[in-house]
């Protein structure tokens, strides 16, 4: 078997039929298809890039439609994705600190270490190495916890950070309950403290919107953008800026989800003005925000207004932009899935084809671990004109 693998596909329809025991001209029959097709297909003259024909192919066969691919695909390991949100979830259902348990044992770590931790955190997130945050979340969550309960003051920020980055990944992985149940611990944890509320606030508006309650993400948006927002553009920090400006984009967001394309329109400019005094290059608060990302957010409000012609201009925009590079491959994947949508609403399935691959060159996890992603796979992969890449990653994920 470890030798098929190492076949071309159509070498690999020919081993198959004959562990059937079928004749050419059977397996054709059974296909709808002559002979003659089969024949090419199994030479290689005639290449297999559709998804419906490879799941028929391998209907007949009585086989995995991947295994038709064999060594050219990575399935999806959603058993171990599944198995570390478990964990996440037990890590966030102790209550360690409000019931005072004992750490135990094992010491907490010192408040400068944590911020470490989740200062890598952030790192290997914006660089969308989920699984490996999915394995990381729990303890890194433990030990926030632990660190809190020695040092309250101090470590407040590692705590309300290690919230918000499992915050932040429970988003990508599409699981808005537990994305909830972070957030809010995020919240209450940077109760008092302006600044890590306003940044927690910025996971509660991906929750929100993720939820479908457009009209409170776009209220509690606008409330904590203005609670920071400087009296004048001109003498705010960029700190202060990029958490207000990034809440305004959040808001943004939610008004298009909810069709009220001119408020969209008038935050994104009110955010854009801003995000010119912060400049590209920067990461205050682990948001990102500058013009490249304001110019990002105008193709993310276009798609969701249901504008293909608007949000592709604005694309070809901003990947001009020197800030384009600079963002981190999360952010680059995440918007060229958006950019795949809106040339899926401009019929463009060659273009839309074009941006899935570009983002799963980006960012591999970006497409394997986000349902959306898939979500978009599948549509991509069930069009005549998808290519052969895209087609085997829906097989290799199971999508279609």
């Amino acid at each position: 078997m470890d030798s098929v693998e190492l076949l071309p596909v159509g070498r690999r329809v020919a081993y198959w039929r004959g562990r059937r025991k079928l004749s050419q001209q059977m397996f054709a029959d059974r296909l709808g298809k002559s002979k003659s097709w089969v024949d090419k297909v199994e030479r290689g003259v005639r290449s297999l890039d559709r998804l419906s024909t490879l799941q028929e192919i391998a209907r007949v066969l009585r086989i995995d439609t991947a295994a038709l691919l064999g060594g050219n695909t990575a399935p999806a390991d959603a058993t171990h994705r599944a198995e570390g949100v478990d964990r996440i979830r037990a890590a966030l259902s102790r209550y360690e600190i409000p019931l005072g348990v004992p750490a135990g044992l094992r010491p907490a770590s010192p408040v400068e270490r944590m911020l470490r931790e989740v200062g890598h955190a952030w790192t290997t997130f914006q660089y969308a190495r989920y699984q490996q945050m999915i394995d990381m979340a729990p303890e890194l969550l433990i030990n926030a916890q632990r660190t809190y309960a020695r040092a309250p003051v101090t470590g407040r920020t590692p705590l309300v950070e290690a919230y918000r980055i499992t915050a932040a990944l429970l988003v990508k992985l599409g699981d808005a309950e537990l994305a909830w149940l972070a957030t809010d611990r995020a919240m209450l944890a940077a109760t008092g403290d302006r600044d890590l509320v306003t940044a927690a606030a910025v996971q509660l508006g991906q929750v929100l919107r993720m939820s479908g309650r457009t009209r409170e993400a776009k209220s509690v948006m606008l409330a904590a953008a203005y609670r920071i927002a400087p009296p004048e553009i001109e003498s705010g920090t960029p700190a202060e800026l990029s958490l207000c400006g990034t809440l305004l984009i959040q808001a943004a967001l939610a008004a298009a989800q909810h069709g009220n394309e001119p408020a969209a329109t008038e935050l994104i400019d009110e955010a854009a003005s801003m995000a010119e005094r912060v400049g590209d290059g920067r990461d205050h608060h682990h948001t990102g925000f500058g013009p490249t990302a304001v110019a990002l957010a105008r193709t993310a409000a276009a798609v969701e207004c249901g504008d293909a012609r608007a949000a592709i201009a604005w694309h070809e925009k901003a990947t001009k932009r020197p800030g384009w590079r600079w963002l981190p491959p999360e952010h680059r994947a995440a918007h060229l899935l958006d950019v795949a949508r809106a040339y899926l609403h401009a019929d463009d399935a060659t273009s839309a084809a074009r941006a899935l691959i570009e983002a799963e060159r980006t960012a591999p996890a970006e497409i394997r671990h986000r349902p959306a992603a898939r979500g978009v796979l599948a549509e991509i992969a069930r069009d005549p004109r998808a290519p052969t890449r895209v087609t085997r990653l829906a097989v290799s994920l199971g999508v279609g």
